[in-house]
């Protein structure tokens, strides 16, 4: 026991160690990223508040627009009217485009104009009058970005990594800066590093107020956007993120300041790591990177979408607008800003700043604080621990439940931590529970398959499977040697089965017996008996052992019943077949036992012993006698107080001098039909005058028994014995017992 106990300790040390090195970041398994992404994803989806906030409003440039307005990108006239209506019809408080404005626009023809003012046309006067009066008009980046000024306007970019050799690294103009980094920053922080950008004409990103990217370099390998940078790098300085400089500006332009814990060591070197931005009074948690996970609050339409064009054709709902952030981006697949999410494969990359946005005004982002390591190392110690002595010490059952209880009382703290905006790994844990109990249960299922298998060669011809794990479980209960117990046995037999085999070749007899005995054996596996023998055409079965049954006699009797319905299938069977028709007897009798294995030393069998069972037997055949299919003694009937049982008679059978009273079960007290409990009590009276030896009286009552029930044998019986009465009267001490003389 001590080596078992060694093995498995050994087991579980491997185990932890294991994932130990993945959560101190020496080693990490990919797997396991993708479980610990797994189970972010799950927590995100299952705590979703799934409503809308209408502080921030998303410009949809959607199928629609497109196919109202024309193709996308559209002219800056355009926009310059979309970003008027917005802000002097509209009334919004702040507007982030997630589009670049990287080019010039030149649709509306004045560069050939020009050329021909200063070739062709160059001496026509009214020509160049003309187009003087024409020309601001037609300067369409002008046009918008006088629309831009004095606004609170975020203009978008994105930076780029990876320049190519002969490849622009700067394009357009870049916003100002929210700070320079120090040399100290920029070797110690990991903050994202860009080598190049694609930004705004210069007249377009100096007319607006701010800038923000929109490329997210913190993409998880599987693809999925879970977290965003608020901040990228580049030439030592640092820029804001789209959402972060929108949310700047909803905010009244606060200052933005970085919130770098230098306290305690890490690694044997000092502690320095970005924990945070303060926005103003607002916090925001960020991890090392300078990125946040995005708070989502559902799938796409978790904000109010409007499209484009019902701004530029003022039929907007102007409640929805008024003194609201906005952010103007597409959902049109063919303009490629869609992303995988963790809760939706395909969601509009606008929605996502629109998701930080809101994040940052509500102060709902969650954060992986610095202490989640040490929380990990502490939390699989002690899981390890718990389900060592689990799954060690207790039963496979109890083990198995207690793991559930580990597994739910880790997932509920980690919940709870959820939900007050703390991310703490779960794939680690759980992972841990998981291979420490397959492991240790594969462990312990080889060394008790040994015995199973003992088992399972000992008493898998007598009883079902079910019954087998059961005493592999509880071995203790049950043994092979002899000992008395109270137990049931039943015995059935095939009435005719002379007649029947008499009438059948051998192969027949055999299909007759064989689509006989199988069912019947299947139904009393089904009620948790134990397959005595098979004699000939009869079968022998006992409950009680060798696993303990309080409900023996029930179980029993519950067989008796499911082996006439079983009957009743098999008749119809045998019609079809052309076999002759079968019907058996059963009889039932509940008493003590002998149990064990007997034999001789050539052969021994797992058998019952004892008058109990002879009488048992006896009962049997009785059943044709009386022309009833199941006979029960009275102990039987005792233990099963819920069913309705018949009073056949008080007889003696062959073997016994004491009388017993034996009966016929009728049913479930709730099954049983009203008109059956009427036939019962006029039976009982019946009964009761024969046994007061009023003959005449008994003889009607039977008389008319039988007359509403004709095809009751039992009837008959009586009136028989009443007629012989008659004849030879019963001496004056009769105590009205009928002695049977045959088996």
């Amino acid at each position: 026991m001590r080596l078992q106990q060694i093995f498995r300790l050994s087991l579980s040390l491997l185990i932890l160690i294991a994932l130990l090195i993945d959560s101190s970041g020496l080693f990490h398994y990919p797997f396991l990223q993708k479980l610990e992404n797994w189970t972010y994803d799950s927590r995100l989806n299952f705590t979703l508040p799934n409503t809308i906030d209408d502080q921030v409003v998303i410009i949809d440039i959607d199928e629609t627009s497109l196919e109202k307005i024309g193709r996308f990108p559209w002219k800056r006239d355009i926009l310059a009217e979309l970003v008027n209506n917005l802000f002097e019809f509209y009334q919004v408080k702040t507007l982030g485009f997630d589009i670049v404005f990287a080019e010039k626009d030149t649709s509306s023809g004045l560069e050939a104009f020009t050329k021909l003012a200063e070739n062709e046309l160059k001496d026509d006067p009214q020509y160049q009058t003309a187009l003087e009066k024409l020309r601001p008009s037609l300067q369409y980046d002008h046009l918008f970005a006088q629309s831009l000024l004095n606004k609170d306007i975020v203009l978008g970019y994105y930076f780029r990594s990876g320049v190519k050799q002969g490849e622009a690294a700067e394009i357009g103009s870049l916003p100002l800066a929210i700070t320079q980094m120090t040399e100290e920053w920029s070797k110690r922080l990991p903050i994202y590093k860009s080598e190049g950008y694609s930004a705004n004409l210069p007249v377009l990103q100096k007319a607006s107020k701010s800038g923000g990217y929109f490329d997210n370099p913190s993409v998880d390998a599987d693809g999925v956007f879970r977290r965003v940078p608020l901040i990228q790098s580049y030439n030592s300085f640092l820029y804001s993120s789209l959402a972060l400089a929108t949310a700047r500006l909803a905010l009244d332009d606060p200052k933005i300041e970085l919130i770098i814990e230098t306290d305690g060591k890490k690694n044997g070197q000092d502690y320095f790591a970005l924990e945070a931005i303060n926005l103003g009074q607002n916090k925001i948690p960020v991890d090392h990177n300078g990125a946040v996970y995005v708070p989502y609050r559902g799938k796409q339409g978790s904000f109010n979408y409007i499209s484009a064009y019902k701004i530029l054709h003022k039929t907007a709902d102007a409640n929805l607008l008024k003194g609201k952030i906005v952010l103007v981006g597409t959902t049109a697949p063919g303009l490629l800003d869609l992303r995988s999410t963790p809760v939706q494969n395909v969601y509009p990359g606008v929605e996502v700043h629109a998701n930080i946005i809101s994040g940052i005004l509500n102060q709902t982002i969650k954060q992986k604080p610095a202490w989640a390591i040490g929380y990990e190392f502490v939390i699989l110690i002690l899981i390890a621990i718990a389900m060592f002595l689990v799954l060690t010490y207790l039963s496979p059952t109890l083990a198995a439940i207690s793991s559930l209880i580990i597994t739910l009382i880790v997932i509920t703290g980690n919940i709870l931590a959820w939900n007050s905006l703390l991310i703490l790994p779960l794939a680690s844990p759980l992972l841990l529970i998981a291979l420490m109990f397959t492991l240790h249960m594969t462990y312990g299922f080889f060394i008790e398959s040994r015995g199973k298998r003992q088992l399972a060669h000992m008493f898998g011809q007598y009883i079902p499977p079910e019954l087998v794990d059961e005493m592999s479980e509880t071995a203790s209960e049950f043994s092979l040697e002899g000992e008395s117990r109270e137990m049931t046995v039943l015995f059935s037999d095939v009435r005719g089965f002379t007649t029947i085999s008499e009438g059948l070749d051998p192969k027949q007899l055999t299909s007759l017996m064989n689509a006989l005995l199988t069912p019947m054996t299947r139904v009393i596996h089904k009620n948790r008996g134990t397959i005595d023998k098979y004699m000939g055409d009869a079968i022998m079965s006992f409950w009680g052992a060798p696993l303990h049954d309080p409900e023996h006699a029930r179980h029993a009797l519950y067989a008796a019943f499911d082996m006439m319905d079983e009957l009743k299938i098999m008749q119809q069977e045998f019609r079809e077949k052309g076999w002759p028709e079968v019907n058996i007897g059963i009889g039932l009798n509940t008493g003590i036992m002998n149990v064990g294995n007997m034999g001789s030393e050539f052969r021994v069998a797992y058998t019952v012993l004892g008058d109990a069972v002879n009488l048992g037997s006896r009962l049997e055949g009785l059943t044709k006698a009386y022309g009833v299919n199941i006979i029960v003694s009275e102990t039987t009937r005792s233990a099963v107080p819920e069913f309705i049982f018949r009073q056949l008679d008080v007889v003696r059978v062959k073997g016994k001098n004491e009388p017993i009273a034996i009966f016929e079960p009728i049913g479930h007290k709730n099954d049983v039909e009203k008109s059956v409990i009427s036939e019962l009590s006029r039976y009982n009276q019946a009964l009761r005058v024969y046994h007061q030896q009023n003959w005449d009286k008994a003889e009607m009552e039977f008389f008319n028994l039988s007359q509403s029930n004709k095809n009751c044998q039992l009837y008959k019986e009586y009136l028989n014995r009443i007629t012989s009465y008659r004849k030879a009267p019963p001496d004056d001490n009769w105590d009205g017992v009928y002695t049977h003389t045959t088996k």
